[in-house]
Parts: structure tokens; sequence; C-alpha cells
């Protein structure tokens, strides 16, 4: 298949850990593309992320919803936008337990503004940034493109209304569309409430890590630019319609990441405080990747326990950018309890 060609690309949540990891890795590979980040700057979206293109001419900066069809409607009329990838979404497992609608409002209602404005404009391409988790829990082997999804918290089901959303324009209005499935992502300016990060930075304070459980619960971790590879590739070479996998083949249990964090900050496992499990706490996830490796050649290029290291390394060094965000955080969780 050729390569689909774009000028103008909106990047909508690019403000985020996995959405500013790939516009850094767009801006620095293809020069010639103008991208426009479309992000509400929630809790979660800083623009620090974005502090070192921020004056490139060719990246431009816009806040706001992807759920306001005003904001969203006067982007497309502007704009000649050649494709949308759409990583905007709520995504905090736990926060989705405690206040399913916003995550319904965002992650579903929002696909379909973005759709309504490719649909009317008639984009070349609406890209779905979809999770693993819209599979559900598995105990053996590995789900498939073709597996059903079976969500099991708020987060997942809201990522796989989306995903049915965006599956209709296709089938309806013939939509040109493509969805990447990714397992757990780690690396650079991810928010500290995720586990990989929070772990770190409360090692950095002197602070126990709260492991949920047992701590048998099995994740697959890729290491942030390998997935912003992925979809690269699958933005100018994915067939229309179709759904990728993509996945690090890393299946680890929380505990042996969390002692490995604690080993590579120098810690001792007295860190280690259990916690009740999680409501709804998925046991695995798998995923077979062996379509996107088959089509196009890709597989992760970092190895899991360097990219770990380089991991912790980095938050290490970066403690000006995530200690405000801590702090911040920290405060609205007392301020909600009040």
């Amino acid at each position: 298949m050729e390569d689909r060609e774009f000028k103008t690309i909106l990047v909508t949540g690019g403000a985020g850990f996995i959405g500013s990891n790939f516009i850094h890795y767009m801006i620095k590979k293809y020069p010639e593309y103008n991208i426009i980040n479309l992000d509400k700057l929630t809790y979660a979206g800083n623009l620090e992320n974005l502090r070192p293109i921020e004056d490139k001419p060719n990246y431009r900066f816009i806040k706001g919803d992807i759920a306001d069809k005003k904001i969203v409607g006067e982007i497309f009329s502007g704009n000649k936008i050649d494709a949308v990838i759409n990583f905007a979404a709520e995504s905090h497992v736990d926060r989705s337990i405690e206040d399913p609608g916003i995550f319904i409002q965002t992650d579903v209602y929002g696909t379909f503004v973005l759709l309504e404005a490719v649909k009317r404009h008639n984009t070349k391409l609406f890209f779905q940034i979809s999770t693993d988790e819209v599979y559900g829990s598995i105990l053996n082997g590995s789900f498939k493109e073709t597996d059903p999804l079976l969500p099991n918290s708020p987060y997942s089901a809201s990522k796989a209304g989306a995903e049915m959303i965006v599956r209709s324009f296709y089938k309806t209005y013939k939509t040109p569309i493509v969805i990447t499935r990714t397992s757990n992502n780690f690396g650079p300016y991810q928010f500290p409430e995720k586990l990989i990060p929070l772990f770190i930075t409360n090692l950095i304070d002197g602070l126990k890590v709260p492991l949920y459980g047992d701590g048998l619960n099995v994740r697959d971790w890729i290491y942030v630019e390998d997935n912003c590879r992925a979809i690269d590739i699958v933005l100018h070479k994915g067939k229309i319609g179709e759904i990728y996998n993509v996945g690090g083949g890393n299946e680890k249990p929380n505990i042996w990441i969390t002692k490995k964090i604690i080993k590579l900050t120098g810690k001792t496992e007295s860190m280690i405080e259990p916690v009740a499990d999680r409501l709804g706490h998925d046991r695995r996830y798998s995923i077979d990747c062996s379509k996107i490796e088959r089509e196009f050649g890709w597989k992760p290029q970092y190895d899991f326990e360097e990219a770990l290291e380089k991991t912790v390394h980095w938050y290490i060094n970066h403690e000006d950018w995530w200690r405000p965000l801590k702090e911040r955080t920290m405060k609205a969780t007392i301020s909600r309890s009040k």
C-alpha cells in the first residue's frame, strides 16, 4: 500500500502523555507537516510537555474541548485538516470508578463530535487511539483484533463505546478510519498518578508505594516511543476500516514492576504498602500483535528493562516537571475528600 500524504494534522489531547510524545516524534520526523494540537488542559494536560517545540512554525496549540461543537467546527472551517488523531480521553481507571459521567462525555460524545466534523469536511482519515482494556481480562492466550469487546471498568467501557461510534461512521457513512489498541505505555511526561511514575516519584520522596491486592495483576508494557512509531506506520499505511493491536510483548505482574523500580531507585522492598484491590480489577491483559508485525514489519525497538531504567532516570532528572503536578493532585484529592 502506498503511503498516505498529509499537510495538516489535528492531534487531539496532544498535551497529554502519549499525545505530547507523539507530537515531538512527528515534528522531528516530518518537519513539513503542520500539527494543530487541540487540548482541554484538564489536570493531566500539560503544556510544559511541549515547551521545546512551542515556537516551531509548523506547530500550533488551541485550548478547547473535543466535545465542544463550536470550537471543533471553527478549527475545521479555518484549516484544511487532512487527518485527525484522537488521543483525547479521560483515562485513569480509578477516576472513572469515582465519576463515570466525565468519561462518557469526553471519550464517547467527544469522539462523535470529531467524527461529525470529519464527515462534514471530507477529511482523509480519522485515527482513534484506543486501549487493550476494551477486551477485558484474559487468563490464558492473547486477544486478537477480531475478538469481542468485554470492558470491565467505566474507563474501558467509554473507550469501547468510542470505538463503536467510530466503526458506525465507517460502516454507515464510509468515513475513512483506523484504530489502534495499545497496551500500557510508559516513558517521559506521564502524569504521576499512573503506576510507574507514581511509584518512581513516591520513592524519590521516600514515600511508600501502594500496591493493589496481591500484586499479581499482569499488564503488557510498551515504551511510548515504540507506540509512536506504530501510530506513524498505521497513520500512513494502515488499511481503512482496520484495527491494529500494539503491544510491547512485556507482560509483567505489578509486583515485578514494583520491585524493579524499587531496585532502580535504590530503595528496599519495605517501601511496598499493600492496599485493598481496585473494584473490578482486571487480572491480566494480553494482546496478539502479529497483525501489525505481519503487515508492516513493526516490532518494539526498546528493551523493556533498559527503557524502564531510562524512564526512572528521566523522572529523577526532571523533578521540576512532575513535582508541581503531584502537589496539585494531592491538594485536589484533599479538597474532594472534605
